[in-house]
């Protein structure tokens, strides 16, 4: 019985099914559409089943402004009780909080695993820093590329970064895209954090939002120095669920694997959301498509405790 293997014939090559008859070959697709359907449909379930199934998570870039009104973007409430409750819901162990310029909108969340990073503005006060991070009640240092008109390199930072090393906390840059018209974009490029990683080795520095949309440059930063890190917050905003599902996987979920895939070494990524400018859990469900299952308890746990000294 001959095998069809001409691409210009009606089965594919690949499949070499065997032909015999008209009636054969129509029963033979069927046969192997049907199989086809049914595989893609038992990859999807098994997609959405993985995605669903809970894991210990550490949010590690989330905001506290706990000032009880609906976030522009995303229409979540800014309250204690639906921070703590989502992260409950969505078996976070653990966060993250970035505080406004000088330290300003903390709370008392040791008792949750939640640690704060002390908000630089242009106005930097070194003893008081050093004084929280002394103290413990800041466990890293936030720094606001293009919200503040430095950059990264600037002189006015060096110091926080020889505090930085003596505590052994990370420096975190917001880069990339900015919440505000008066920033400028120039100052948060990803690429000014690779001349601080060389001239400050022993500090860990965490690249916040990927540089998106400079994600390639922030990838690299992060792929040559040992000392950089990426979080994977704040890519997409809003409610996720009234976004067309491609465009979610076009604008978040792709560009995301690729950062992956071309770092290289999934320690050097951190899960993060943004809070609240997204839903927690939507958030979780579309980064989980984006790396790979057996990566996920470093990505979404083991690698900010690492980076943060967490419990």
């Amino acid at each position: 019985m001959p095998i069809e293997t001409d691409c210009n014939k009606r089965l594919n090559p690949c499949i070499g099914i065997a032909v015999h008859s008209p009636a054969f070959s129509v029963r033979a697709l069927a046969v192997l559409f049907a199989a086809l359907f049914l595989a893609g449909c038992a990859a999807s379930s098994a997609g959405r089943l993985a995605e669903d199934r809970p894991i210990d998570v550490i949010d590690a870039h989330t905001h506290c402004v706990f000032n009880n009104t609906p976030e522009k973007t995303s229409g979540i409430i800014q309250s204690k009780e639906e921070y703590l409750r989502e992260m409950a819901e969505n078996h976070v162990v653990g966060a993250i909080a970035h505080t406004g310029y000088l330290g300003d909108f903390h709370e008392d969340l040791r008792d949750r695993n939640v640690v704060f990073c002390y908000g630089v503005g242009d106005d930097i006060d070194e003893a008081q820093i050093e004084a929280s991070l002394k103290s413990g009640k800041y466990g890293c240092i936030k720094i606001y590329l293009g919200y503040i008109h430095r950059y990264a390199y600037d002189d006015a930072y060096r110091r926080l970064y020889k505090l930085a090393e003596t505590y052994d906390v990370p420096v975190v840059f917001h880069t990339g895209d900015t919440y505000s018209a008066k920033a400028k974009l120039k100052y948060a490029d990803p690429l000014t954090i690779d001349e601080v990683a060389v001239d400050h080795p022993k500090v860990r520095f965490v690249i916040a939002h990927c540089g998106n949309p400079w994600i390639k440059t922030a990838a690299e930063v992060a792929y040559k120095n040992a000392n950089v890190y990426l979080d994977l917050s704040g890519i997409m905003v809003g409610d996720l669920n009234q976004y067309p599902k491609e465009l979610v996987e076009e604008y978040l979920v792709r560009p995301i694997g690729w950062i992956f895939n071309y770092v290289g070494d999934p320690s050097k990524i951190l899960y993060g959301t943004d809070w609240p400018l997204v839903d927690m859990g939507q958030y979780l469900r579309a980064i989980k498509r984006a790396i790979p299952e057996e990566h996920w308890k470093a990505v979404f746990h083991d690698n900010a405790v690492k980076v943060f000294k967490l419990k």
